[in-house]
């Protein structure tokens, strides 16, 4: 699971949003992998411009999105969110993919690089949209990702428990099924149904991010703000 307590159908989070002229950024790798898996990482990351105005590019020059495979407190899967990338320190990553290799299965390569790059397209974590955090029960929830994380109580709120406010992003509807969504057991569940969460980037994904940076010479979609929630009394 790639959850990491710290530094999200689709959002994007509007103060995070690299605008519709679309995306090009630089990709440096911080610990020198061999030229076969940065090219594989690469050619995930870039699955994304299928649809969208998107591209990764490799350089050794000041790279925007800097690429580690640290473990230890900089562990695991994670990746700052859109333009927050600008503001992380030259010396450190954007993005981390703890022990990736040429080994690594590919199911990983589609499930967890092309959804730590939707982060750095400015893509907040979908079950985390108030729609899908309402289903949780909170007891459960808390003692699931104490017992398999080891979080503290307050990282689990702050982390699963704690929705994104609606009013900053564009979007509709959350989705389940989404790449930035992930698998939610159903025994943590009010009605017992597990989120299915997504494994790769699927037609949904796709038409969202054909809408919010759209390819050139394409007319661009009119987009809305996510639905605002109507709270329960």
């Amino acid at each position: 699971m790639d959850f990491k307590p710290t530094a999200e159908r689709i959002a994007v989070v509007v103060t995070k949003y690299w605008g519709v002229d679309g995306v090009s950024l630089t990709v440096g790798f911080m610990d020198d992998p061999p030229a076969n898996l940065r090219k594989r990482i690469l050619q995930h990351m870039n699955a994304w411009g299928k649809t969208a105005n998107v591209k990764f590019a490799e350089t050794k020059s000041n790279p925007q999105v800097r690429i580690a495979r640290a473990g230890d407190d900089n562990g695991g899967y994670w990746s700052y969110v859109g333009t927050d990338i600008l503001h992380i320190p030259e010396n450190e990553q954007t993005m981390n993919l703890e022990a990736f290799t040429m080994n690594t299965p590919d199911s990983e390569f589609y499930r967890v690089v092309r959804h730590e790059t939707g982060h750095t397209l400015g893509f907040p974590h979908e079950h985390m949209r108030k729609a899908l955090v309402d289903k949780l029960d909170v007891a459960k929830t808390l003692a699931y990702f104490e017992s398999t994380q080891r979080w503290s109580e307050a990282e689990v709120r702050a982390q699963v428990l704690t929705p994104i406010e609606e009013s900053t992003l564009i979007g509709t509807a959350a989705d389940p099924k989404c790449i930035m969504c992930y698998q939610i057991p159903g025994s943590i569940m009010k009605d017992g149904k597990p989120i299915v969460g997504g494994t790769d980037i699927d037609a949904s994904d796709y038409a969202f991010i054909a809408k919010i940076y759209p390819k050139k010479g394409s007319k661009p979609a009119a987009v809305q703000m996510a639905p605002a929630l109507k709270k329960k009394k």
